[in-house]
C-alpha cells in the first residue's frame, strides 16, 4: 500500500482539498465500488463523480465499504444541465447527496457554463451560494469555464468559484485559463489529465493524439524508472493543480497514486509544457446546452426505477 502523502490545496474559503482524486466519468455502476474501495485503501482522499455519470450511488456504496471516516475524504459532484435553474438545481443536489448517502457534499460544481442560457447558470450557482451558506456543502465550484465565463460568474455572485474543473492535459494546456483561476484565487482541476479524452473522443485520422506516447514524456519516464501515465501526473502536481484520473483497473489506480516519491525539473516541466497544441479533445463549452446533450439525470432515474418495478412484478407472478 502507498504511504506517501499528497500536497492540499487551499480554496478561496480556507478549505483543504486533496490535489489528487479518483475520477468516475465512464466508469460502469458495477465497477465503481470496487474502484472506490481500491483507490481509498491505496492512499487516495478525493472522488469526483456527478449526476450525469449515473454512479454516484456506487460512489457512496464504494465509501462505506472502504470503512474510512466521512471527514477523512473529500467527496465532490456535479449538478447537470437538464437541472439548471435555482429551485431545480436545489432538488438535484438533493437527488445526488441522497444517491451518495454520505451526509454532506465537500464541493459541488456546475457541470458546464452552457453560454446560450447563461441566465439559468447564473440562478443555479446562486442556488450552489445557498448551499454552501447552509453548510450542506463545504465549497462550491463550476467546471468548464472560460476566463470570460469565470469573470461574468463572479461579477453576478457573492462567492468566487473555490474549484474550476476543465480538461486540461500536455496537449492541452490551459494557460489562460490556468492563470484567470490564479487571479481569483480558484484552484483549477484537470479532467482527462491524461490526455485519454483525445483516444476516447477520437474524431477521424490525425486527431487522435495520446501523450503517453510522446518520445518526451517517455524519455523523462525512463529516466526516473516511472510510467509515462505517472510523469503526466506529476506534471500536473508540479503546477499545483488538481487531478482526477480515472481508472476502474486497481493495478492502474495504485499506480497513477504512486508520484508522491518523485519531482521534475524545471526544464521538464517547461518541456512538457510544450507539447501544447491548443487543441481540446472534449466538447466546446461554448456550444454545450440541453440541445446538444438531451440526457436528463431525473428521467434516466424515473425510468430505472420504472424497469425495476417492471422486473420485481414478473419476478412476484
Amino acid at each position: 500500500m502507498t504511504t506517501t502523502t499528497q500536497p492540499l490545496l487551499t480554496l478561496t474559503n480556507g478549505e483543504l482539498m486533496p490535489a489528487f482524486g479518483l475520477g468516475v466519468f465512464q466508469s460502469p455502476p458495477e465497477l465503481t465500488v470496487a474502484a472506490v474501495e481500491t483507490a481509498i485503501a491505496a492512499g487516495y482522499r478525493s472522488i469526483d463523480t456527478a449526476a450525469a455519470y449515473f454512479n454516484e450511488r456506487e460512489v457512496g456504496e464504494g465509501i462505506r465499504r472502504s470503512g474510512i471516516e466521512r471527514g477523512e475524504l473529500w467527496v465532490q459532484t456535479k449538478l447537470w444541465i437538464s437541472d439548471y435553474g435555482y429551485e431545480r438545481a436545489l432538488r438535484a443536489f438533493d437527488a445526488s447527496l441522497d444517491r451518495l448517502g454520505i451526509g454532506y457534499v465537500d464541493l459541488y460544481l456546475l457541470h458546464w457554463p452552457m453560454p446560450s442560457h447563461f441566465e439559468t447558470t447564473i440562478a443555479s450557482y446562486h442556488a450552489a451560494e445557498r448551499l454552501l451558506a447552509e453548510g450542506r456543502v463545504r465549497a462550491i465550484g463550476v467546471c468548464n469555464f472560460s476566463p470570460t465565463h469565470l469573470e461574468q460568474l463572479i461579477a453576478r455572485s457573492e462567492i468566487v468559484p473555490s474549484v474550476n474543473q476543465v480538461e486540461l492535459h500536455p496537449f492541452f494546456t490551459q494557460r489562460e485559463v490556468r492563470a484567470t483561476d490564479v487571479a481569483h484565487g480558484t484552484i483549477t482541476q484537470s479532467w482527462s489529465p491524461l490526455g485519454g479524452v483525445n483516444v476516447y473522443a477520437h474524431r477521424g485520422a490525425g486527431q487522435a493524439r495520446n501523450p503517453l506516447e510522446n518520445p518526451l514524456i517517455r524519455r523523462i519516464a525512463e529516466k526516473y524508472g516511472k510510467t509515462p501515465a505517472q510523469v503526466v501526473l506529476r506534471w500536473h502536481m508540479e503546477h499545483g493543480l488538481s487531478a482526477i484520473p480515472k481508472s476502474v483497473h486497481p493495478e492502474r489506480i495504485v499506480e497513477n497514486f504512486a508520484i508522491f516519491d518523485f519531482a521534475l525539473t524545471v526544464d521538464e516541466v517547461a518541456a512538457i509544457d510544450g507539447l501544447d497544441t491548443g487543441e481540446r479533445g472534449g466538447p466546446d463549452p461554448e456550444k454545450v446546452d440541453t440541445a446538444l446533450f438531451t440526457k436528463s439525470v431525473e428521467e434516466h432515474y424515473r425510468q430505472e426505477s420504472a424497469d425495476r418495478d417492471r422486473n420485481t412484478a414478473k419476478t412476484t407472478t
